[in-house]
């Protein structure tokens, strides 16, 4: 049957422009409303030019310690989370092209083969000059086989492939940036612990200071007890004081080596030591920290931009759906050519072909068609508000690390005019107790509480070390 050409060429061209016909929404990015400015950048030593953030900036620009510097450098080389986030992008990279693959004819090729030889038994008549026990001699063989070449495709006329394979690559950008996101929290986690070892190193340094003080305390106290001049009770107080700080040492050097432990993990290592001996670690952070502006959050914060991918890829999900309302066309053919010798494969009444079009209309599927609809829709305004969630997370974010900037800073000032005056206080009360113008008890409660006010200056210090980490990674630090 002779098929006009015309009528070929416009069947192709209109199936062609079937395939692309997309159902199903086009993704809009849904408005969140950002605040004109920061909370809190008013009252923090910060900027909020539009032009410039330190969430832009590499880590190695914002820590300048060489210790964090090379410690940081290593969990982003060795990290199991940050490895592993990139095999979630290999594996999300191979869905896409499995999903991809369905939008092609589908082209396969086989060959059946069948030989046999066929023995003929012949007997020995004793002209032959063989052995008289009789053999078998091969003849006749029979040989047929066939090689063939079919093939199947669905035409995409409502894009349920693309909108498949589209859902797949919003999936896939949203691992790309899941491993922004643990590449983010690495670095905030290897600063953080860096900076509580030191603390952890400073506040051990107080202990072991107090412990010789109160060790000379001691027995200054039990020279004037041996001598009579102070009682036996002063003598308890004093041994108190000093088992005070001693109890407080083994506490905090557990506390170092169970946090190199946990450092070391964020290393890819096994426990172990590491170094922690920076005298410059808790320095208070630099001023005029510049923080842009928040709408720039929407573009720089991994975990919106990961939200958003897995918004994308649920609006994808609604054309999905909504392509299995339509019929599909799904058209297979094959094509082959067979003998019982080679020269007959080539023959023209050795070759065969077939093609086969099914067309298949869904009519009733008991509600299961309008449930997978619903369930998408529902599944994308889930994802809007938790989109929206979190930007409103990272709004929130900044605004408290930049509180925390200015009022971890008013903290350490403060105590450490607490420090110098209990300093003072403990000084006056060593001399008036050795003048005998005061009890040991004097002594015992301004000794005390210079040692509480050290160990709490060494956490402020801290934690206004920590407000640089915080605003970093609240901004996005390291995004690029």
């Amino acid at each position: 049957m002779t098929v006009n050409r015309t009528h070929l060429i416009a069947a192709f061209a209109l199936t062609v422009a079937l395939t692309g016909c997309n159902v199903g929404p086009k993704y809009t990015r849904p408005n969140v409303p950002a605040p004109p400015a920061f909370r809190g950048a008013d009252n923090a030593d910060v900027t909020s030019d539009p032009k410039a953030s330190i969430g832009d900036q590499q880590w190695s620009n914002i820590f300048h310690e060489p210790e964090l510097q090379d410690l940081i450098r290593t969990a982003l080389q060795n990290n199991y989370d940050l490895r592993i986030a990139a095999e979630h992008i290999l594996e999300q990279q191979q869905q896409v092209r499995i999903t991809h693959s369905q939008e092609f004819p589908q082209i396969s090729v086989g060959g059946t083969a069948i030989g046999a030889d066929i023995p003929a038994l012949s007997s020995n008549n004793g002209s032959s000059g063989s052995s008289s026990s009789g053999g078998f001699n091969l003849s006749n063989p029979f040989v047929t086989g066939a090689l063939s070449l079919s093939g199947s495709w669905t035409p995409d006329f409502w894009g349920l492939y693309r909108r498949q394979t589209e859902a797949q690559r919003d999936l896939l950008l949203n691992q790309e940036w899941a491993q922004r996101a643990v590449r983010v929290t690495l670095v905030q986690q290897v600063a953080t612990n860096y900076f509580q070892l030191r603390a952890l190193d400073a506040q051990l340094t107080v202990a072991r200071d107090a412990v010789k003080a109160r060790q000379d305390s001691l027995d200054l106290t039990r020279k004037l007890e041996t001598g009579g001049a102070a009682p036996l009770s002063d003598v308890r107080q004093a041994e108190q004081l000093l088992y005070t700080a001693t109890a407080e040492i083994p506490l905090l050097q557990q506390q170092i080596q169970q946090s190199e432990n946990n450092l070391r993990l964020l290393l890819g290592q096994t426990p172990g030591s590491v170094t922690h001996t920076d005298p410059t670690a808790l320095a208070p952070p630099p001023s005029d920290l510049p923080t842009g502006i928040p709408s720039q959050l929407l573009e720089r914060r991994p975990d919106i931009e990961q939200a958003e991918a897995q918004l994308m890829a649920a609006n994808a999900n609604i054309g999905v759906a909504r392509a299995q309302f339509f019929p599909s066309l799904s058209i297979s053919g094959s094509a082959g050519v067979g003998g019982s010798s080679l020269s007959q494969f080539f023959s023209t009444n050795a070759f065969t072909a077939y093609g086969l079009g099914q067309l298949a209309q869904p009519l009733f599927e008991g509600g299961k068609l309008r449930g997978q609809l619903q369930l998408s829709k529902d599944q994308k305004d889930e994802l809007v508000l938790n989109y929206q969630k979190t930007i409103l997370g990272a709004f929130r974010d900044v605004s408290n690390a930049l509180i925390a900037v200015q009022k971890t800073r008013d903290t350490r000032i403060e105590q450490e005019k607490l420090v110098a005056s209990a300093q003072d206080a403990t000084r006056l009360a060593r001399v008036r107790y050795q003048g005998g113008a005061a009890s040991y008890l004097e002594v015992l409660t301004n000794d005390s509480n210079l040692f509480n006010a050290q160990l709490s200056l060494v956490t402020a210090q801290q934690n206004e070390a920590l407000t640089l980490v915080q605003l970093y990674s609240a901004l996005g630090g390291g995004w690029q």
